[in-house]
């Protein structure tokens, strides 16, 4: 039971796993509004979190997230999906006080693997200054495992992904390709190191570096891709997010892996999705198109700020984090992506 690789029981991995976008949005939009004052941010908003007014000045921010794993190692699994989830509420301004884990877990592995994963969450949570306190557990015949993640915060402080303004830049926190990364490690052709310690790093110091600048808009990059929540943003501020091709910084190998077709599957649904929200220059050729279709598992910070705090926030907070775009008044497509 040792030897078994826990990415040879699961047939999507990380966050390439969520429903497509297309599909979500269908059940959604099917859904009734909830009436209820309290609930300042819900899933009708595609926000990360809910927010839920305790009437005090303060709010909840709450999120949920959980996916099969995406590495054999099941302490480092742990770590990344734990850091998956605490992103939700960083991305929405809030700092991460509770936890609950989900696992789903098989038979076939040995218990000493569900320790570990849980080892890897809580190393992971203590880092947020987070306490996972409690979780549930099922039997099932794919691994999977995640959190759900408490925060209580003023709400003047919430960050939402539909604040931007006319002139503000884009800052990316972290480097893309992790989805086309870990599709290629899955086949052999790479051991995806980088991509692996890129998504067990929390997001814990690019939002205390943003909370002491004008944050007009927030969310992170997930398995809806950069361009999928870029659109996210687009959307909800009813703006045009352009971004720039020559700014955008990528995983080295990912190129090649993109060309020779190690590609998610997430990355062909959120096409289906987006073709018709998303404008490409026409130099954009295919591989890097991929790149920006593909799902990310525990990418980084999308934020929407003044030219000025953009600026200040990549000299403070450093590589790999670089202003990535612009946003605009609408026109056309939501995303436009410039070379």
């Amino acid at each position: 039971m040792a030897d078994i690789r826990l990415t040879e029981l699961v047939r999507s991995s990380g966050c390439n796993a969520k429903l497509p976008p297309g599909k979500l949005s269908q059940v959604l939009g099917s859904l009734p509004k909830v009436d209820d004052a309290r609930l300042l941010g819900g899933y009708e908003k595609s926000d990360d979190a809910c927010v839920y007014d305790i009437g005090d000045g303060r709010v909840i921010i709450e999120t949920v997230d959980f996916f099969p794993p995406m590495v054999d190692d099941p302490f480092v699994f742990g770590e990344i999906a734990a850091a998956n989830a605490l992103s939700d509420i960083y991305a929405m301004g809030g700092t991460p006080a509770v936890a609950l884990s989900l696992m789903c877990f098989p038979s076939c592995l040995d218990l000493s693997v569900m320790r570990s994963i849980m080892l890897g969450a809580m190393e992971k949570t203590k880092e947020a200054g987070c306490v996972i306190a409690g979780g549930h557990t099922i039997s099932d015949r794919e691994p999977k495992f995640g959190l759900c993640v408490t925060a209580v915060e003023r709400k003047e402080s919430v960050w939402t992904n539909s604040g931007a303004v006319e002139g503000d830049c884009l800052v990316l926190t972290k480097k893309l390709g992790s989805g086309v990364m870990m599709t290629g490690s899955k086949g052999g052709e790479t051991e995806a190191a980088d991509a692996i310690e890129s998504m067990r790093t929390l997001n814990k110091r690019a939002a205390e570096t943003a909370r002491e600048l004008r944050v007009h808009a927030a969310t992170d990059v997930t398995g809806f891709s950069l361009l999928g929540h870029s659109f996210e943003m687009a959307d909800g501020s009813d703006l045009t997010v352009h971004l720039s091709l020559s700014s955008l910084r990528f995983f080295p190998e990912s190129y090649d892996l993109a060309r020779f077709g190690f590609l998610p599957e997430g990355r062909y649904t959120n096409e289906d999705y987006l073709h018709d929200k998303v404008s490409f220059d026409c130099r954009v050729d295919k591989v890097h198109q991929d790149l920006l279709f593909s799902p990310e598992t525990s990418g980084g910070l999308l934020l929407a700020l003044p030219e000025e705090d953009a600026e200040l926030f990549v000299s403070r907070f450093g590589e790999p984090s670089a202003i990535v775009g612009r946003v605009g008044r609408r026109s056309g497509c939501r995303v436009a992506v410039d070379m």
